[in-house]
Parts: structure tokens; C-alpha cells; sequence
């Protein structure tokens, strides 16, 4: 009828009023926007100038004097795993395949939950200081190296995409790329990693996990109490497997995603911290279980978007992005920024300072202070160049090492933590499948083509990093000597 239709158009039009609202209030507050930004990079650098008294030894600075109470490892764990990806890319994910989206937070949370069961407390035991140094008691001086090679090498890539990410969120605020700010804040975590080191990163986490959670929260609660929209839709559209998620991509999640949150270097960082064994399997305990109902609430916020944001509406912008510049009030969207900040820079100032400190410790075999900063100051300044440069090839080559760490080292250093002190390895099989488990990774990744040429089933070629991991762990297997053998540091 023709009031129905007058009805329909005057939501319309205070529905658009609204969004005009809140888009208008946002960009008006992007000078307070910036102010705090500032003040709280200020404070992060204050932080580490309070920290450089503490820093004493190698230890402290590298693994933040291996004395962390639990509730910080916790924290400072969540801040770690909680940055881009785990933010951004998942509502953007949720938005184009629905509630399958949660797989990959929920493979997070059990690869945590598995690290407590089985290795958290052998790998504390070992008081190493970084995780190729656990490695070379538990294989070897040659396992050492070549475990510090992959990681330094391909986080200078994950470190620059880190910043790429950060620079995104801040041109969206801006509405322009500004050099100047990018370079700012880029200088800043660099600069407050170098003073304060893995204390300071520490501390620093804490603070970011409480911004980013604020942020999170108060997105969900403003979208499922006041934002309106269809929410019915989402209730009735809960499903773990759909068209856009089939049962094969579970499998290889589940290795692939729940292998680096069971066994990745900036996951097991936070493990050495911790002030003994006991500390580090309950940190890892509870923040699989947190971690866990972080990924209901962020893949809640996907879900709203997916059903009440048009694809036409969000054209080519991040989902979570838009729906902080058209749906959500300007004060939540402001602490969402900041907690989409702090979620990257809590990630880059981890990344940072464990790729130099292993660096030093495993590669250059010192324990110097001095050394590790010069050393952050090189590949901070590396990955903030590869991010300015704006070259995706160069920063994916890096990042894309990752692909040999996932395939080629996960399972043959769960191996070798399971059999120390109990069965001897052999080093050169145990290298081997290292090599060769890396090798598919970086096949599968870089050389996509090769692996067509081979004539595989498609689902083996699909998934050839799969292939890689299920190599290495066999030829592991066979590395062990089955004659109980002291294993020798």
C-alpha cells in the first residue's frame, strides 16, 4: 500500500541519516583519534625507558628474565595471537563463507590446548632462551642453525606484512596514505623493542590486550543491542561445514593453522618466559580455552556483516573496516581502531624481537645486549623499507618461508621433544626430513605450476604442504634410535 511504502522510505531515509551520522562523527574524530595514538605510542616508549634499568643480563632482555607470572604469559599470549589475521582477516573470512569461518580460530584454540597436554612443561624444562636453542638440546648445534635461518629469514616478511596491515587501518582513518604517520608509528614499536626488549614487549602486551578486547567487545555488544539489522539470520545460519567450507578444509586447518598455535616460534616464546613449567602449561591451558570464546564473539561480528551489509555496500573495503565507518557510533570506532592497532603491534613487537634475539643468540652464538638492539634496529628497519616499498612479491617471497617452518619443522620438533632424554636422534635423518618437508612446503607455495606438472590427484596437489608435513613427520619417526640413548646437549 502506499503507506507501507511511505513507512519503508522514511526508514530508509533515517537508516541513511543515521550512517551519514556516524560516518560524519567518525572522520571528525580523527584528530582526537590521532592525539591518543600518539599519547599511546608516548607510552609504550616511556615503558621501555623505565625497563632499560631492568635489563641487566642476556635474559632479560631476551626472554624477559624467564620469570613472567602467569597472568602475564596469558595476556601477553592473547596479545600475540590476537593481530591481524585474527581480527580483520577473520570477519573479512566469516563475511564470505559465514560461520565456517570459526575453524580457524577454533584449530588455534585446540593447538594451544594440545601444547599444554604434551609439550609445554618438556619445553620450559629445558630453560632454553629461544626455540632453536631448545633445539640444539634436543638434536643438535646443525638443527639449531637451521631452524634460526628459516625463522629470522621468512619473519622480516611477516614482520613488513604486519605493518602493511597497520598502515591499512590508519590510512582508512586518515582517509589518505600519510607517509608520516606510517613512519611514526612504525619508528615507535621498533623504538620501544629496542630499548626495553622482551620485558618491555611484555608489559606493552598487557596494555594492548585490554585496548583490543575493549574494542572487540564493544563492537559485539553495540551490534547485537542497538545496531539492529537481521540477527535472526545469523542465529539460523550457525553451521560448521557449508559449500564454501568443505570437509577437506578442516583436515588441512587443523594441521596447518593448529600446528603453528601448537608449535610456532612466537607461540612457544611465551612459553620460555614463564617463571617455570608449571606457569607455562596453564598459560597455554587457559588461553587456548579464551582464545576460544574470542573467536564466538569476533566471528559473531562477521556474521552480523554478513547478513545485513550487501556486497554492493562494501565494494572492495575490509568488512570489520566498513562497519566501523558506516554502522557502529565514532567513540566505539575510535577504540576499535586503537584495538586494531595494539592487536598488530602487539604481533610485530613479539615478531621483532625474537627474530633478533635468535638471531644473536643462534646464529651469531652471543649474548649481547647491544647486539640484539643494533640487531632489531636492522630488521625493524628492513621490514618497515619492504612495507614502504609497497612490494607485496618481496614481503610474500619472505613471509612465504613460513610455508618450510609449517611443513618441515613442526613434526620433526615434536618428535624430538617427546624422545629427549629417552631415545637418541639421529641428526642427520632428523635434518633430512626438515629439508625435505620444507622443500614440499616451498613447492606447493612458490611453484604451483610443478606441482600440476607432477599429474597428482588434485587433492594432494591442492594441499602439497600437507604432503610436506606428512613426509617430515615419517622421516622423523625413522630419526629416532629405538635403544634408549642419553640425549646429548
Amino acid at each position: 500500500s502506499a503507506n507501507e511504502v511511505a513507512e519503508e522510505f522514511v526508514k530508509t531515509e533515517q537508516s541513511k541519516t543515521i550512517h551519514s551520522i556516524i560516518q560524519e562523527n567518525f572522520f571528525m574524530y580523527k584528530t582526537i583519534l590521532i592525539i591518543l595514538l600518539l599519547i599511546y605510542l608516548t607510552t609504550l616508549i616511556i615503558i621501555g625507558l623505565v625497563d632499560v634499568r631492568k635489563t641487566k643480563t642476556f635474559s632479560d632482555f631476551a626472554v624477559a628474565g624467564k620469570n613472567q607470572s602467569g597472568f602475564v604469559v596469558i595476556l601477553s599470549l592473547l596479545a600475540s595471537v590476537i593481530g591481524a589475521s585474527t581480527t580483520m582477516g577473520i570477519v573479512n573470512t566469516v563475511y564470505s563463507i559465514g560461520f565456517p569461518g570459526i575453524w580457524w580460530i577454533l584449530f588455534g584454540s585446540i593447538g594451544l590446548l594440545l601444547q599444554a597436554l604434551f609439550i609445554s612443561e618438556k619445553v620450559r624444562a629445558l630453560d632454553a632462551d629461544t626455540l632453536p636453542h631448545a633445539t640444539r638440546k634436543l638434536v643438535g648445534k646443525e638443527a639449531e642453525v637451521i631452524l634460526a635461518l628459516i625463522i629470522v629469514i621468512s619473519w622480516i616478511g611477516v614482520i613488513a606484512g604486519q605493518i602493511v596491515a597497520m598502515n591499512g587501518v590508519i590510512s582508512f582513518v586518515l582517509g589518505k596514505n600519510s607517509k608520516a604517520i606510517f613512519i611514526v608509528v612504525s619508528v615507535a614499536v621498533v623504538l620501544y623493542t629496542t630499548i626495553g626488549g622482551q620485558l618491555s614487549v611484555v608489559k606493552t602486551d598487557v596494555i594492548q590486550f585490554f585496548i583490543i578486547m575493549l574494542g572487540i567487545i564493544a563492537c559485539f555488544i553495540y551490534l547485537y543491542a542497538a545496531g539492529g539489522g537481521d540477527t535472526a539470520s545469523v542465529g539460523s545460519n550457525i553451521e560448521f561445514i557449508n559449500e564454501n567450507y568443505k570437509p577437506i578444509n578442516l583436515l588441512t586447518q587443523l594441521f596447518v593453522i593448529g600446528g603453528v598455535y601448537f608449535l610456532g616460534p612466537d607461540i612457544m616464546s611465551r612459553n620460555l618466559i614463564s617463571k617455570d613449567k608449571k606457569t607455562a602449561k596453564k598459560a597455554a591451558l587457559i588461553s587456548g580455552a579464551a582464545f576460544a570464546v574470542y573467536g564466538v564473539v569476533i566471528v559473531l561480528i562477521g556474521m552480523w556483516a554478513r547478513y545485513n551489509v550487501s556486497r554492493d555496500e562494501i565494494g572492495d573495503m575490509n568488512a570489520l573496516m566498513y562497519l566501523i565507518k558506516e554502522k557502529i557510533p565514532a567513540p566505539i570506532g575510535i577504540v576499535l581502531v586503537l584495538g586494531l592497532v595494539s592487536a598488530i603491534l602487539s604481533s610485530t613487537d613479539t615478531c621483532i624481537i625474537n627474530a633478533s634475539s635468535i638471531f644473536v643468540k643462534d646464529i651469531l652464538k652471543k649474548e649481547s645486549i647491544g647486539l640484539i638492539r643494533i640487531v632489531v634496529l636492522v630488521i625493524g628497519g628492513l621490514a618497515i623499507a619492504f612495507a614502504m616499498s609497497n612490494n607485496g612479491d618481496i614481503i610474500s617471497l619472505l613471509s612465504g618461508a613460513y610455508s618450510v617452518y609449517t611443513a618441515g619443522v613442526i613434526f620433526p620438533l615434536f618428535i624430538a621433544i617427546m624422545a629427549y632424554q629417552k631415545r637418541e636422534i639421529r641428526k642427520a635423518i632428523w635434518i633430512a626430513a626438515v629439508a625435505l618437508g620444507g622443500a614440499c612446503g616451498v613447492i606447493g607455495t612458490y611453484f604451483p605450476n610443478l606441482v600440476g606438472m607432477m599429474k597428482l590427484p588434485d587433492i594432494i596437489s591442492a594441499n602439497f604442504s600437507m604432503v610436506g608435513m606428512a613426509l617430515s613427520f615419517i622421516i622423523a619417526a625413522f630419526s629416532v634410535k629405538w635403544k634408549k640413548s642419553e640425549a646429548s646437549d
